[in-house]
């Protein structure tokens, strides 16, 4: 039997939602609604010289007011690092992750050098086989090397992205070994992101498209750790008047709570919904349109 859908909305309290994080919001919302599935929230919190006091809450008393209510108790990232740590612990067994003792600086210097040689700026792999002496700072998972060509090359991960259409990206040339534990002991988002919607059997991953990039690098870890693959679904973003994505560091302002309305209609239209009420006069009235225009929207996509 298939499993059930689960998705989630996974905010950063780095800050107040912003209109890009309710378009993303609102799209995973309604991916769940239209599947008759569950909804979740996680609060990614793992960053912690980024959290600011008391964000989260406004996050989800904000969440509230524009009527997202998930389905089960929200989960912390800060309150799961043990499962970091096993997992870490796993990789640790198998043999796909090394220690890693390079400096920013030394890996600056090797990337200015294959810049040089007009080739593709990515970890060199300078601490695959031992430290060579060095203290150890950070763990990094081994990305297949780029043995072959074609679709049997092992490093060439390839996805349809139910919103992008096909993906591929070859981890070898296009990424090297990535970082799973950072050097000032910060857990790094790939390997969270994967504990987390594998814990939690999310089976739908539907977020913004500035994170497609991240999505081959999971793929190649959850194989690394026997865990599931969901189906992916990347939003476009969205950005300022100088093209840059909005966020908080672009000077996104913050949602007004009390004009829930007129956001969430300004982001069924950013994600390309025709709604037959432009101008609601509920939340309900809005989430009724809003799911059947997403189920329409989804029939014209690459991947439907």
């Amino acid at each position: 039997m298939p499993q059930r859908y689960r998705g989630r909305f996974a905010p950063s309290p780095t800050g107040p939602l912003h209109f890009g994080s309710l378009v993303s919001a609102l799209a995973s919302w309604l991916d769940a609604r239209a599947h008759g599935g569950a909804w979740l929230v996680r609060m990614e919190d793992i960053d912690g010289p980024r959290t600011v006091p008391g964000a989260a809450d406004a996050i989800f008393a904000t969440l509230g007011r524009f009527g997202f209510h998930a389905d089960e108790p929200p989960e912390w990232q800060s309150r799961r690092v043990d499962l970091y740590r096993a997992a870490l612990d796993r990789l640790i067994a198998s043999g796909h992750v090394y220690p890693c003792g390079c400096t920013r600086k030394e890996i600056a210097d090797s990337q200015l050098h294959a810049h040089r040689r007009n080739t593709t700026l990515i970890y060199p792999g300078t601490c695959r086989n031992g430290l060579h002496g060095k203290p150890a700072r950070a763990w990094r998972l081994r990305v297949p090397d780029d043995a072959r060509s074609g679709a049997g090359n092992p490093a060439l991960i390839r996805f349809d992205d139910r919103w992008q259409g096909p993906q591929q990206q070859n981890l070898a040339t296009e990424v090297g070994d990535f970082v799973l534990l950072r050097a000032d002991g910060q857990w790094a988002y790939q390997l969270a992101v994967v504990v987390d919607d594998a814990e939690q059997h999310i089976t739908h991953v539907v977020r913004g498209a500035d994170l497609l990039d991240s999505t081959a690098r999971q793929i190649w870890l959850q194989q690394c750790l026997g865990a599931p693959t969901p189906a992916y679904l990347h939003v476009p973003v969205v950005t300022n008047a100088q093209g840059e994505k909005l966020s908080k560091q672009t000077g996104a302002r913050a949602l007004d709570p009390a004009r829930p309305l007129e956001a969430l209609t300004a982001a069924a239209r950013h994600l390309g919904l025709a709604l037959h009420d432009p101008a609601p006069a509920t939340l309900e009235a809005f989430q009724a349109d809003a799911i059947d225009a997403w189920k329409r929207r989804l029939t014209q996509l690459p991947a439907a």
